[in-house]
């Protein structure tokens, strides 16, 4: 994915902090906003812009998805990162930096949405037609609705503590003017989800399914699935994850060789290479290897292990597995999904059909319904891939055992847990009465930067 650096007085935002944007660029590759959107490989080379912003690992690279792998109880967090460290231990503090950067990286790209999204459609180059525009426009929603969920998920607690009526982050749609500085505050969880329901809805109709290294129809579906999932709108989530299902673009791949791969089991992989990688040892790559290649921060925890162990010859273990020297000096059992320690090359696997049928089969049984097909049924095609033997029946416990084991290292863990009311520990694990749902720890603070500079921004309670 090409890399297209511009220059716009402040790319991001609307905060303050964004004017530490780092952007590598060539000065006489600077272009002023004007020049940017003035024809159609301008505008073109800024939606792709956003896509290379995401390959950042605070974006959909990494970072952002370990977090919550080793705040709840998938990954034993054994590196030397002191602010990785405070997040895995719930000790994080305002001014962890990790959490600074995160916030900055994820506003850059969805600052960059922004402006996308308003000025393709006031362009007046003839060359640029109108479904171009169209679909330019619908992959920046996509990719804001992605953006606004995915920080809305760690700055804020989710739904079911106060019914959404809790802070979340600010809301925000306009480009960034220098000649109007806003300090917005922070919208309430329902405004927030309220954006990404719009957003998708209206992107959907102008996406198609060519190219799942960019937005996808089928993507935006998944992304809405996910979003009615967790806001508990079960037959909706079931309806909208039926329609991903049966789009015959994308299907559920024989065996587990599709990581790193642009295979059809992605609805959306961010593709990275050797040239043109997301470098940062902070990668799912650099994290998820075992030393010298990787880090070794990240190994399965011991309950992780045992989840898997309850049932012998379960291929989402012994396929997807490796053993070697975590960042402490241990033998310790590694994930093999993101296979590029050295130039972290790997693929990100953003959104992919087998969560579809998991959300099918949680929301069908949450709401009693059967749409498309039995909670069962879909269970049961996933262990057949697993070589696992056929349930005769299911329950909740079963259906969030089976995605976690799906969907490990994939991000999807931490929130799992809180939407059902679970600690984000184990018993017998550290931290279990400060991984309760709605407890301090298990949300990010407002990094304090960001409260220092807006007086509109509200901390954090336990920040």
């Amino acid at each position: 994915m090409k890399k297209y650096s511009i220059y716009i007085i402040m790319t991001a935002l609307l905060f303050m902090s964004a004017c530490d944007d780092r952007l590598d660029f060539d000065p006489k590759d600077d272009l002023t906003r004007e020049q940017v959107y003035a024809d159609r490989a301008g505008a073109l080379g800024a939606l792709t812009g956003i896509y290379s912003i995401g390959q950042i690992g605070n974006v959909f690279n990494g970072t952002l998805q370990l977090f919550g792998e080793w705040q709840s109880d998938n990954i034993q967090f054994v590196g030397s990162f002191p602010t990785f460290q405070e997040v895995s231990r719930y000790t994080t503090l305002a001014d962890n930096t990790s959490i600074s950067a995160l916030w900055r990286d994820n506003w850059r790209a969805i600052g960059q949405a922004n402006e996308v999204i308003t000025f393709i459609p006031e362009m007046e180059d003839p060359d640029f037609t109108s479904d171009e525009r169209e679909k330019a426009i619908a992959e920046a929603k996509f990719l804001r609705a992605l953006l606004y969920f995915n920080m809305s998920n760690l700055f804020g607690h989710p739904f079911q503590v106060n019914g959404g009526n809790n802070l979340s982050i600010p809301l925000v749609t306009e480009p960034f003017d220098i000649n109007d500085i806003k300090f917005p505050s922070r919208a309430t969880l329902n405004d927030i989800h309220a954006l990404i329901e719009t957003d998708l809805t209206e992107a959907i109709p102008d996406l198609d399914n060519s190219d799942n290294a960019r937005a996808t129809k089928a993507a935006a579906q998944a992304l809405l699935a996910r979003l009615y999932l967790y806001r508990e709108e079960f037959q909706k989530a079931a309806g909208m994850a039926n329609e991903v299902i049966n789009n015959s673009s994308f299907s559920l791949a024989s065996d587990y060789n599709f990581y790193n791969t642009t295979a059809n089991e992605f609805l959306f992989t961010l593709v990275n290479s050797e040239t043109d990688s997301q470098t940062s040892n902070e990668s799912f790559s650099g994290l998820t290897n075992p030393t010298p290649a990787g880090r070794g921060d990240a190994p399965f925890s011991q309950n992780l292990l045992d989840a898997y162990g309850e049932e012998e010859g379960d291929l989402r273990y012994s396929e997807l597995i490796q053993i070697g020297a975590d960042a402490a000096g241990n033998e310790s059992v590694f994930t093999t999904k993101f296979p590029d320690a050295i130039n972290n090359s790997g693929n990100a696997p953003v959104i992919r059909i087998t969560e579809m049928y998991l959300t099918r089969a949680e929301a069908n049984f949450r709401a009693g319904t059967s749409i498309g097909a039995a909670p069962l049924d879909d269970i049961n095609m996933l262990r057949e891939r697993a070589d696992l033997g056929a349930l005769a029946s299911v329950d909740l416990d079963i259906i969030l055992n089976e995605r976690r084991k799906e969907l490990a290292f994939e991000g999807h863990r931490r929130m799992d847990l809180l939407r059902n009311g679970m600690n984000l520990r184990r018993e017998g694990m550290n931290n279990v009465a400060e991984s309760a749902l709605g407890a301090n720890k298990t949300i990010f603070p407002i990094p304090v930067r960001e409260v220092d500079i807006n007086p509109s921004l509200e901390q954090n309670p336990g920040y």
